[in-house]
């Protein structure tokens, strides 16, 4: 397995499905994906904004996109302890949503594999 260094976003955010839109009506999103059943985005969650909200985990060494295996070595453990995740990959990193009420299991289980989880600055 490959062991990672993974910052804890601060903040939290909000997984939204949009089915009818091809882009959002603002600019607030982290991360967009089109598909044929719509439009996903990812946002920061606004203090008092309704729905689940999640915590991120984010490599914090850039790794090539053709390094085998540095997402399932994260997201392999937190199925393991029945822990939902979102994922939003970047060109250099994976950007690990869990729901914010399990983000400490996650922190834990993640730690317990030998990756090195540290607070954002």
């Amino acid at each position: 397995m490959t062991i990672q260094r993974l910052r804890r976003v601060p903040g939290r955010f909000l997984v939204e499905h949009l089915p009818h839109a091809t882009l959002p009506e603002d600019d607030e999103w982290i991360a967009l994906v089109r598909a044929p059943e719509g439009l996903t985005v990812v946002r920061e969650a606004a203090p008092f904004a309704a729905g689940e909200r999640w915590a991120g985990f984010y490599g914090d060494s850039p790794h090539g996109l053709d390094t085998p295996g540095m997402l399932a070595a994260l997201v392999g453990p937190l199925a393991d302890a029945g822990i939902s995740v979102f994922v939003a990959s970047t060109y250099h990193a994976d950007l690990v949503l869990v729901p914010e009420h399990r983000a400490e299991d996650a922190a834990g289980v993640l730690a317990a594999v030998g990756h090195r989880v540290i607070e954002s600055a």
